[in-house]
């Protein structure tokens, strides 16, 4: 038997949640599938934890800096209360009944189990059928994916999820990958005490980003006492029941833990897009600017390839809502996509890097400032790292893409964003008045580098 609904959601992270509430309160008949806990990765396994675990190696920082700037401290790290936070406060030791209610408290059916798409407009899950006469909005996500290491399957490495999970910080650990959870996760355990390598395939740390943000992170590592391994090759992986011993180009690597960070899988496989006309093995789901993918189908989230943040998730997911509801609105647009490695100095970085912007052979001049040569830099001495890079466009006059990196920098990074949003002009943030002593007022000094064209 077949149940009829307006629209059948797959897939129930911060984005599906949030699209499934509205479109229910709009009026619609919305069934909502998950086959795992309702608000997807970022609550329980990902953003929140994860920020909780930096903010409490940050406060273990700032601790061991207060000497010479404010008297004397002694820092002794616990974990206990960290993995207390995020089992009670975050996560709810793992449980979603919060959540789910919250869903179905706005009328929405929550299906659990897993969906498939058996027709176009139909979804099966678990002998049930669904008939979404507007269609199906699809928001799987993505999974840690693991190299293909000879050795590892069959091992008990780590990934996110079980990190998170820890009731201690290991005596040692590797950190295979340097991407931002591998940097995020290697400085949060490495101030509680564990004695951290980072091993990277690539010849840099956060390889996405500036190369002056990779060489920023790697220094602050070194000086903090966590080993960098770049343009090193893990090869096989051994488990004697007590150590993980990582072979790369002939070296060996021993730790008590392993850290798997080397990337995310989009969950595709099994969900019957063939009956939409759509390829399980892609990387992303093509969509248009209004999040559709097929006909009848609309797909948000990190599936769609357009960054694997929560903000472009929830944006894409208002988009998909409206246009499921008929309403007008401008489409989807990327250029000024913000995100941030929240390591100290956080990297917050919008648009394109220099090298992007080249690689698109857009004609570009960069400024780039140190924030310990700021005013707020000298004041805040100790953990001053950071700078500003812009990069502005000389056709056009306006910045393509910017990075803040030092204290706060994903906060400085708020006012760089609206000034490649809006395509501001450089000559109108040359004419700006920047409050003093603050960590942004640097973006002045960045702006003056750039020279006057």
């Amino acid at each position: 038997m077949t149940e009829e609904v307006d629209v059948v959601v797959i897939g129930l992270g911060p984005g599906g949640e949030d699209a499934a509430g509205r479109l229910a309160e709009a009026g619609l008949a919305v069934a909502a599938v998950e086959s795992r806990l309702v608000g997807g990765e970022c609550p329980y396994y990902a953003c929140v934890p994860t920020k909780m675990m930096v903010r409490a190696a940050g406060l273990l920082a700032d601790g061991e800096r207060i000497p010479g700037m404010a008297g004397d401290s002694a820092v002794r790290p616990d974990w206990t209360p960290v993995a207390a936070r995020i089992r009670d406060e975050a996560t709810d030791s793992w449980d979603d009944t919060v959540a789910a209610d919250r869903l179905t408290g706005k009328g929405v059916e929550l299906v659990r189990g897993r969906g498939r798409i058996t027709a176009p407009r139909e979804v099966t899950v678990d002998g049930r059928t669904f008939r979404a006469r507007r269609g199906i909005l699809l928001n799987t996500g993505t999974s840690p994916a693991s190299p293909p290491i000879e050795g590892l399957d069959g091992t008990p490495y780590w990934t996110n999820r079980e990190a998170v999970q820890a009731t201690e910080a290991p005596a040692s650990m590797i950190v295979l990958g340097g991407g931002v959870v591998g940097v995020e996760m290697a400085q949060a355990f490495s101030r509680f005490g564990t004695r951290v390598t980072v091993v990277q395939a690539d010849d840099r740390l956060l390889p996405r980003e500036e190369p002056e943000s990779s060489e920023l992170v790697r220094t602050v590592f070194e000086r903090e006492g966590i080993g960098v391994r770049t343009d090193l090759r893990s090869d096989r992986v051994a488990y004697d029941g007590h150590e993980f011993t990582v072979h790369a180009d002939g070296e060996a690597i021993a730790a008590d833990r392993l850290l798997v960070a080397t990337g995310r899988r989009p969950n595709l496989r099994g969900l019957g897009l063939e009956h939409v006309g759509l390829d399980e093995d892609a990387r992303a789901v093509p969509v248009d600017g209004n999040m559709r993918a097929a006909d009848g189908v609309w797909a948000i989230g990190d599936i769609t390839g357009k960054g694997q943040f929560t903000h472009v998730s929830m944006y894409q997911a208002a988009i998909a809502v409206r246009d499921i509801l008929g309403e007008e609105g401008s489409p989807a647009s990327y250029r000024a996509v913000p995100r941030v490695t929240f390591t100290d100095p956080e990297i917050g970085a919008v648009g394109l890097t220099e090298a992007q912007a080249r690689d698109q052979n857009l004609p570009v001049r960069t400024g780039t400032v140190e924030l310990s040569n700021s005013s707020r830099g000298f004041i805040h001495k100790s953990g001053n790292d950071g700078f500003i890079k812009l990069v502005e466009s000389t056709e056009w006059g306006v910045l393509v893409g910017a990075t803040a990196a030092g204290p706060s920098g994903g906060e400085i990074l708020g006012a760089l964003a609206v000034a490649v949003h809006t395509e501001a002009k450089v000559t109108a943030l040359r004419e700006m008045i920047y409050a003093y002593p603050t960590f942004h007022r640097a973006i002045e000094s960045a702006v003056a580098d750039l020279g006057e064209g």
